[in-house]
């Protein structure tokens, strides 16, 4: 059913769009086969890696397929909104009235442009975001202390090892205090995305680089990642903590595994575990992947949460959806019941919908700050 409603898109651009322009039958069959093929990528991820996650061909025809399938959706959209106008003016002049090729050229070309856009802007390495918090109790040891948030990195073949360098590259240069990582590292196996991790290896902060497990790390043999990510000098804060140190003055890190875990048979989040032993009045920021739990988090007395897992919706529109699906928490800032809340648009994306438009990728810098 799912694949069915992927390929609805195809449908109305083959009925209301190619079967109405003057070309070659020839050609609108050959154009039809290749936005329909696109339309069903996700089922070639499954047969070429045996994961809809994990697209195990060469990068550019990933590009490819992600470029003509928003292309798709965006010029259905385009056509639908040109069909209801003509509606509307048949109801004024009581004829449907007859469309120019012209005007169907222009929305096919802006479809592409728009969709081309939004692809470069997916598999970019992304610009940094600063972001200046204020914490209440946080000591003046820790004012100015910088964090940097890498987030769904979903290394794969659209992500490669030459993308983690890069990335790598840019955040060392900002020279931050600590570097947190809250899930999705990966889409696929071990053996197949050992290399394209491997440059997380070279990541430094001062205090260390922790992380936490998303939900695609459960898809993918949970076990082997976590120890394999611990191997790389990565602090996993699997339903753990680790307290920093500044002249006396403490705060708190804290992890937990996610939502994920619940249907599996690995550890579930345990906020209460995560935060057994933790100095008494030190601030706590949390890492936890999905924000839907945000508002539990906030009675235990959390001072800031770090989330991704939405990919801030990918395009504007469909955030909306998204933001159901986590409790109304998609992208940027947000305070919950006094606890703050940061839900980072994430570093890179899932390669089976690599399109962003009005919700750009980041590397997120935090500067705290003593909140008066």
């Amino acid at each position: 059913m799912f694949y069915l409603i992927l390929g609805l898109p195809w449908l109305v651009v083959v009925t209301r769009f190619l079967a109405v322009l003057p070309w070659l039958l020839s050609l609108k069959i050959l154009i039809a086969s290749l936005l329909l093929v696109a339309s069903q990528h996700l089922v070639i991820n499954r047969i070429s890696s045996g994961s809809v996650f994990a697209p195990e061909y060469p990068r550019p025809l990933i590009i490819l397929f992600n470029l003509l399938f928003g292309t798709t959706v965006l010029l259905a959209i385009f056509q639908i909104a040109l069909d209801v106008f003509s509606l509307v003016v048949m109801l004024g002049v009581g004829r449907f009235p007859t469309i120019p090729p012209e005007v169907r050229y222009a929305i096919g070309t802006a479809a592409l442009a728009i969709s081309a856009s939004g692809v470069i802007q997916a598999i970019r390495v992304p610009p940094v975001k600063n972001v200046e918090i204020g914490i209440s109790g946080l000591p003046t040891e820790f004012d100015g202390y910088r964090l940097l948030q890498l987030t769904d990195l979903h290394l794969s073949r659209l992500f490669p090892a030459w993308w983690a360098r890069a990335v790598v590259v840019r955040s060392n240069a900002l020279e931050v205090d600590l570097i947190a990582i809250t899930g999705d590292f990966i889409d696929g196996g071990l053996e197949s995305r050992r290399e394209d991790v491997a440059p997380l290896a070279e990541l430094r902060a001062r205090d260390g680089v922790y992380a936490i497990p998303g939900n695609h790390e459960y898809l993918f043999d949970y076990d082997a990642w976590m120890k394999h990510d611990a191997g790389l000098g990565i602090g996993m804060l699997t339903n753990a903590h680790a307290v920093i140190e500044r002249g006396g003055a403490q705060i708190v890190i804290a992890g937990v595994t996610d939502h994920a875990a619940v249907r599996s048979k690995f550890p579930a989040p345990d906020i209460a575990k995560a935060l057994k032993g933790a100095p008494d009045g030190a601030p706590v920021i949390l890492l936890d992947h999905q924000p839907r739990m945000a508002r539990q988090r906030a009675t235990v007395g959390i001072a800031l949460q770090l989330s991704g897992h939405t990919h801030g919706g990918m395009v504007i529109g469909l955030d909306r959806l998204v933001a159901r699906a986590n409790d109304g928490f998609v992208s940027g800032w947000y305070d919950v019941d006094g606890m703050q809340l940061y839900v980072n648009n994430g570093t890179a994306l899932w390669p089976g919908f690599a399109l962003r438009l009005g919700r750009p990728s980041e590397l997120t810098v935090f500067t705290l700050r003593v909140k008066t």
